[in-house]
Formats: C-alpha cells, structure tokens, sequence
C-alpha cells in the first residue's frame, strides 16, 4: 500500500472504512430462489454439445444472482487461514496452511449449480472486511476471451493475493465442465515468498435427468518460488461408487523432494496434515480392512441419474492435526441458492455506499438486483438490454477505430511464472472514478 492509497485517508479512505466498518453483514436474501421446474433445460442445452458456454447467451434460469467477479472474492471466505501463514517461521508449516487455503477457495463451489453473471467489459467489485483484514479489487478486462482479473492486499500489508482467471465451460450432454485457467499468486511480504496454482477442474452433472451434484477433480501443484517447496494437490475423481467423491489428498515436499507433510480430507468439510509415515501405514491398514466391503460393492448397480453416496466424515488419523473445517450453511441456504453465509452478503448495498463504489460495480446491475429481489422478469430484460448495450458499445469503438482500455489492471508478466498476466495498475482506493465507463 503506498502513500496516495492509504486506507484511512482524510479524503478519500475515512468514508468507505468507516461505512464498512459498522457494517453488520446480511445472513440472507431479499428473496428466496425461483422454481426451475417450468424450464426445459434440455430444450436449451441440446444445441450446446461440445460447444463453450461463455461464447453463448443464457436464459437467466441458469443464473445465481452474483456476479463472476463477486464468486471470485469468495476466495477469500477464509482469509484467516492466510493470516495464520503469516505468524509461521517455518517454510514447510507456511505451505500447509497456503494449500489449506488453496483448498478452501473452492469450498463454497460445492452444491451450487447455478451460474454467476458473466461480468461486462468494464465491470468491477470491491470488496473490503476490516474484520478480515483485506480488501479487494476485481475487474473484467477482457470479454473475449473473458477473462476477469482480480487484486487483494492485506490491510495490515502481510500478503497480497492476486491472478486473472479465464473459465471454459463446456457441455457434454449429461454434465457442464468447467476448465480454470489462469494463475493464482499468493505473496507473504514479511517472508518475501510468492506461491502460484491453479484451480482444479470443475464438472456439474446430470443437467438434464436427475439430482444435480459437483465435483472438482485434477492436480494443483502449489509451488514456493522462494524456497522450492512443493505442495501436490490430487482432488480425486468420484470414480464408479463415489467412493472418491470430495477427497483431497497429497503432500508437501521440500527443494530435495523429500516428503515432509501429507494432506487429505475433503474440500466441501476440512483438511488434515500428518507425518507420511503414519499417514503410509494407517491406509495400508485401511486398505486391508476394508477389502470385503470393497467386492460386497461391486456387484452393485449405480444409477446413473442419481447422486453417488457421499461417504462418511472425514475420519482424522490419530497424529493428524486440523488445518482447515468449513463453516456450516445456514438452515435457509437451499432456498437461497445454496449460498454460503458469507456469499449473502457479497451484493448487499446499503445506504450511503453509492457515493463510495465506483459506478461499474456489481452491486450497481439492475439484472443481478432484479434476481436477487426475485423478479425473475425485470432480470431477464435487463440482462437483455445491458448485453444490447455492451454490443453496441463494442461496434461504436469498432467503427471509431478505438481500442478498449482497461481502468485498473494492465497486460504483464508475472514475475514468478513468466506466464502472461493481468497486473493491477493501482489507484482504485483513490476513487477517483469520474472517468469509468457507462456500462450500465
């Protein structure tokens, strides 16, 4: 943070840290989800095989009412994690709680199978919890390809977490696959550490026939570009019994490749660490415990229209110590789209916050406001109007021979991967916003 950006400045900061600061955050929404019932999601969808969802318009029956920008800052739903990292003088425990983080970050995925806004050209969030000790700045700096870039800095300047995420969807007749791409960085500025990973795959099935459920499968390699540590994610596939389903497990090594921690658990519940060789020996014992079970299974016939059984609870290892438990969802959180507590909150706009956000932030769009309020109609003209918008918009610059730029992140590279990047330009908690496009 540096000195123009200072969060308590006279003119420009007091306002917003101290309208944030009395904030006592909703626990839910104006109003509870619309039925799906009534929509034939097949009618839709059969023209969509194997073809990208975000190059297609659709119905706002799919939607939830967030924007992409605002499902990103939910990353930070458990930023303590990041906080405790800090306090660690030891490289090897740092990485435990930066992969329990990184796990956690896609914790507030699980059930929730509606699909966030796609943010227009332009659009921002902002997100600041003194209580959590960050703040947030996101923005969508490209639309095709979209690719929306996101910054958050440590109130107390300990980390900054930061990366663009490019989303492919896909559908496959029976299931939509999300692919991430783009890099996440998470730098501990006391320690000079810089950590970089992506995203596992995500994959939401039986769109068509039967129960929706999720599962977020592939590897994440976690790296320390400072001291060489690795952290090696395997968010495990549900396989033919679910018996898979949600697990998460691998370990972390130091620059000679030595296994010096292993990691498992769930990411919809909570993440252990534990030595390798007591890890090693109680899967073996596991193993051969459970081999009867295992063929009674087999002959068994799935449904395939149905949700694989989750199994039970994470069973901790004597030895193992918690890194990370999920807050449980509130009782009404399936009529409010499955959301989290923290993601009630995400498109709140009280009194008096008008005159601090910058006016291309979500909470401004009338279609998300319209949802979140339940008229699904109002939503899905105005969703209509603002597409028209931005295509007209995009024309005109096209005809005036006129680039698109971007207000708060530029192109780069980032300095740890050497990938291509969005790198955030600053300024934004100046708010000196009188030059931002009208996009809504």
């Amino acid at each position: 943070m540096n000195s123009e950006e200072e969060f308590y400045d006279a003119e420009t900061g007091e306002l917003s840290s101290f309208l944030f600061s009395l904030f006592v955050y909703r626990t839910t929404l104006p109003a509870p989800m619309f039925s799906r019932n009534n929509f034939s999601v097949w009618g839709f969808l059969k023209k969509c095989i194997g073809m990208e969802l975000s190059k297609i318009t659709m119905p706002i029956v799919f939607n939830e009412p967030l924007s992409f920008l605002q499902r990103i800052s939910e990353y930070m739903e458990h930023t303590y994690l990041i906080h405790k990292a800090c306090t660690l003088s030891d490289s090897i425990e740092r990485m435990q709680f930066v992969a329990a983080f990184a796990v956690s970050a896609v914790a507030s995925q699980w059930d929730r199978t509606g699909k966030p806004f796609n943010p227009l050209l332009g659009e921002t969030y902002e997100l600041v919890r003194e209580d959590e000790g960050f703040r947030l700045i996101s923005e969508q700096v490209s639309h095709h390809p979209p690719i929306s870039a996101f910054y958050t800095e440590s109130l107390n300047q300990d980390f900054v977490f930061h990366g663009s995420i490019y989303p492919k969807l896909k559908f496959w007749g029976k299931s939509v696959e999300a692919e991430p791409k783009g890099t996440i960085t998470l730098e501990l500025l006391k320690h000079r550490e810089a950590y970089t990973w992506t995203n596992p795959h995500c994959c939401i099935h039986n769109v068509i026939l039967g129960k929706l459920w999720i599962e977020q499968y592939g590897t994440v390699e976690i790296v320390n570009h400072s001291t060489g540590d690795k952290c090696i994610l395997n968010f495990k596939p549900c396989g033919m019994f679910g018996k898979e389903l949600h697990k998460v497990e691998g370990h972390i090594q130091d620059k000679s490749k030595k296994k010096r921690h292993v990691i498992y658990g769930k990411w919809t519940e909570c993440m252990y660490a534990i030595d390798p060789k007591v890890y090693d020996s109680s899967r073996k014992a596991e193993k051969k415990s459970g081999s009867d079970a295992k063929k009674h299974k087999q002959n068994e016939n799935p449904d395939i229209h149905s949700m694989p059984e989750v199994q039970e609870t994470v069973a901790m290892i004597p030895g193992s110590s918690l890194l990370w438990r999920i807050v449980p969802r509130p009782p009404h959180s399936e009529q409010m789209y499955n959301f989290t507590s923290f993601a009630m909150s995400l498109n709140e706009l009280e009194p008096g916050m008008e005159t601090v956000l910058a006016p291309t932030d979500c909470r401004h769009r009338p279609d998300i406001r319209a949802m979140e309020n339940g008229d699904i109609d109002k939503a899905s003209i105005e969703k209509e109007r603002l597409e028209e918008k931005q295509r007209a918009a995009r024309r005109e610059r096209a005809r005036d021979e006129e680039d698109w730029s971007n207000r708060w992140f530029h192109p780069g590279t980032n300095p740890h991967t050497g990938s291509q990047d969005w790198i955030y330009t600053g300024g934004y908690f100046d708010r000196k916003f009188s030059d931002c496009p009208d996009i809504y």
